[in-house]
């Protein structure tokens, strides 16, 4: 007996046989929906619909492409409550006539709304799109509006420091002016003192005159003493003339002085013209001062500052006062004193142009502030239309943004009703097409099993078998077997996932979902449901049905779904319950199954149980696993699985906008192989693992069969697998089996009886699935039904 090894992936084998067949199938497969009317349509209607749809379809080419028929809530209401109508019930041809056409219209319903749910997500999308791009446009205009308003904040500032710069400058000037005040007063004093002096020569020279006429008399009454008047009178009219000098002198200086002191009053009254028209701007300047910064309290403190100034000014003034009182007596010091106050008057006049210059430059700086100062103005005007247009903008996009939210909230209200109506029609297919259903794969040819001329298994090419059918050749005779749908040796690991992924989306829905493979060994059930380490083509089931839950369960997060998971892995050996994750071996634990009271969920108390969160998780898990999974060799397999290899996925649903709790269950089960003993040559411990792998499959096939006959016992606990599947086969789980073969010649007699008992599977019926929509209490169990 040459060995076989189930996990290889299947090789290429001769295309020309089935090329055809092939091509047209992905041809009808691959047609795109486009919607091309927008009329609806009555329901009465609908089946001549599909009818005329259905022979288009059958002559249709390549480019050819089927209309979308749009329905209405009452349209799909009365799709979804027809009942099938009554007649003979052995006609099975008729009924499935009528099966296969309410399921046509259900496909137009469901390719209906999946145009409409595009529609809604688009609109969505560009609702999305608008409200953030008004939010952006609304942060812009406020940054922008922050910063017109911070330079203008900056310009106010500087015009308050220039305009205090500007009235440092003016208490200055006042002071100068004042000191110039106080010099000119000096100057006036000096000049009284000199009339006053020469009031008093002219005294002396009339006493000096009378002395004269009296000295005269004296020298006609004494002409003795003549020569010493005479010597008298020179002299005195020496003196006499020295005193007009001083006279004609003082008089000359008087005049200068007068005359310099109508230029100084005259550039005085200047000044305090220039003066009074500065104190009339810094007082328009002090009023918009104290209008823009209410700094009252600050002119206050300077006022008083000015007001202790000229105190001091006034002190100063009094000392000078006395000063000047004691210089009267010091007339002798007259011209080095005059000398003085003339260098000082020059002084004052240099100070004095010194002065209008320095008035003249801070008027053009005041007129040129002034002109600053209405430019800043006008800018401030400008900001605040700008302001109040911007403010205005502003509101019509908060109104804007407010109309887009309600508008979005309308449409994601249309999409959780679309997402309810999508569930119902899938579940609807679903139960239409059959609670337990069936799928058949056959595995290509290994080498060592021969040419493929030898190939015991082909595939009908008429329309009704298309897909559906296998026939397998037996001494001469044909046995024909017709399943939901039949995998040939050419199908990928993607084909055969495609087939159920809409039973994997049932289990996110919240319903009980169960998928196992049942064959002989070698037949290739472990590569169909775990699949191969390498290459992402070579995946099984299991990984790839994981891998789609997690996208799933990550794009519905937009609707308002959080889940969350919790896988566990055991095995059946040698009907015993092994805990394929627990971190501490354990072999002499025993495991037992519990039912709850209305035996439609099945628990297995102390087994590990594992939080999962992503696919990479699950990848660790099956690792682990595959691991400790019980495998051995046999003529029939270098690597048979010895034990029933079960992963359970519990998924629990919360919607945080509808407060709706799901909770669904994914059962993935790889069975072991069934086969003879005369075949496998186990001897030993392999004979006693193939005993019960034989065993707990004939109790299996016992209740298909107890099933299919609606016997009112059904023997679930005659072993450990049927305990274990009693809610998925008897209850109301939605149930998938993979039967595998080989198209080898030396497994004909396995493959004929793999093939009938999944028939007797095919025709069993049981209870209409119920979605759990109510989150169970946290126990560390998880549910197997």
């Amino acid at each position: 007996m040459s060995s076989r090894n189930q996990n290889r992936a299947p090789s290429p084998s001769n295309k020309k046989g089935g090329g055809a067949e092939e091509n047209k199938r992905r041809r009808i497969g691959g047609e795109r929906m486009v919607v091309q009317g927008r009329g609806r349509a009555p329901l009465g209607s609908l089946n001549n619909r599909s009818d005329a749809n259905d022979g288009a379809g059958g002559g249709a080419t390549e480019g050819s492409e089927p209309s979308i028929i749009e329905f209405t809530k009452e349209e799909v209401e009365a799709l979804l409550t027809e009942k099938m109508k009554k007649g003979n019930p052995l006609d099975t041809k008729k009924k499935m006539e009528q099966m296969v056409d309410l399921i046509k219209r259900l496909k137009n319903c469901v390719r209906w709304f999946k145009v409409v749910e595009e529609g809604y997500i688009k609109e969505k999308e560009k609702l999305q799109t608008d409200l953030e791009s008004a939010e952006k446009k609304c942060v812009d205009t406020e940054n922008e509006m922050n910063m017109k308003i911070a330079e203008l904040n900056e310009a106010i500032s500087n015009l308050r420091m220039t305009i205090s710069s500007l009235e440092e400058k003016i208490a200055k000037e006042e002071s100068d002016k004042l000191e110039v005040m106080e010099c000119y007063r000096k100057e006036k004093e000096a000049r009284n003192e000199a009339e006053q002096m020469q009031v008093s020569l002219s005294t002396e020279l009339e006493r000096v005159c009378n002395a004269r006429s009296a000295a005269e008399r004296q020298a006609t009454e004494n002409e003795n003493l003549y020569n010493r008047s005479k010597e008298y009178n020179i002299s005195l009219q020496q003196y006499n003339s020295s005193l007009q000098a001083n006279l004609d002198a003082a008089s000359a200086a008087q005049k200068r002085l007068e005359t310099e002191k109508s230029s100084i009053v005259e550039n005085l009254s200047n000044v305090r013209g220039h003066n009074k028209a500065l104190q009339e701007q810094l007082a328009s300047h002090k009023a918009s001062q104290e209008e823009a910064t209410k700094a009252k309290d600050m002119l206050a403190n300077e006022l008083k500052c000015l007001r202790d100034e000229l105190k001091q000014i006034r002190d100063d003034r009094d000392r000078q006062l006395g000063q000047v009182q004691a210089l009267t007596g010091e007339v002798a010091k007259y011209k080095e004193y005059t000398g003085k106050s003339s260098e000082q008057l020059g002084t004052l006049m240099a100070k004095t142009n010194a002065l209008e210059e320095v008035c003249t430059s801070q008027r053009q700086q005041i007129d040129m502030l002034q002109q600053q100062l209405n430019a800043e103005k006008e800018k401030l005007k400008m900001a605040d239309l700008s302001f109040s247009e911007t403010q205005t903008v502003f509101e019509d996009q908060k109104r804007t943004i407010g109309q887009l939210q309600e508008r979005l909230a309308e449409k994601e209200l249309q999409v959780i009703e679309g997402e309810t109506l999508r569930k119902k029609l899938h579940n609807t297919i679903l139960e239409l097409k059959g609670n337990i259903r069936v799928f058949c794969r056959v595995r290509p040819l290994l080498p060592e099993d021969g040419p493929a001329a030898d190939m015991v298994v082909t595939f009908p090419s008429s329309t009704e078998a298309l897909g559906r059918g296998v026939e397998l050749a037996q001494s001469g005779q044909k046995y024909s077997f017709t399943f939901d749908k039949v995998f040939n040796q050419e199908a990928s690991q993607q084909d055969v996932f495609t087939e159920i992924s809409q039973l994997v989306q049932s289990a996110l829905d919240g319903y009980k979902v169960c998928i196992f493979a049942y064959g002989q060994t070698g037949s290739g059930k472990t590569y169909t449901m775990v699949g191969r380490p390498g290459p992402p083509e070579l995946k099984g089931l299991i990984p790839r049905s994981l891998e789609q839950i997690f996208l799933v369960s990550q794009s519905l997060k937009d609707q308002g779904w959080k889940y969350t998971m919790q896988a566990s892995v055991l095995e059946i050996y040698n009907e015993t319950i092994r805990d394929l994750l627990s971190p501490t071996e354990n072999p002499g634990k025993k495991y037992n199954i519990i039912h709850d009271a209305n035996g439609k969920n099945t628990y297995v108390p102390d087994l590990t149980i594992v939080d999962v969160c992503g696919a990479d998780e699950i990848s660790a898990l099956l690792k682990q696993a595959a691991q400790s999974r019980s495998v051995g060799r046999t003529q029939m397999n270098e690597q048979s699985s010895r034990s029933h290899f079960v992963f359970t996925l519990r998924i629990s649903g919360v919607n945080e906008n509808t407060e709706q709790q799901v909770q669904g269950v994914l059962n993935l089960i790889d069975l072991a192989g069934s086969e003879r003993l005369s075949k496998s040559g186990a001897t030993g411990d392999r004979l006693n693992e193939t005993k019960a792998i034989n065993k707990s499959l004939s109790c299996l096939s016992d209740v298909i069969f107890a099933l299919a006959k609606k016997e009112d016992h059904v023997p679930f606990r005659n072993s450990k697998l049927t305990t274990l599947l009693q809610p998925c086969l008897g209850g109301d789980s939605k149930t998938l089996m993979f039967v595998n073969i080989s198209p080898d010649p030396s497994s004909t007699g396995e493959s004929l009886c793999s093939l009938r008992f999944a028939a007797r599977v095919n025709s069993c019926e049981i209870g209409i699935p119920r979605r759990q929509t109510s989150m169970k209490a946290s126990d560390s169990r998880l549910s197997y039904g």
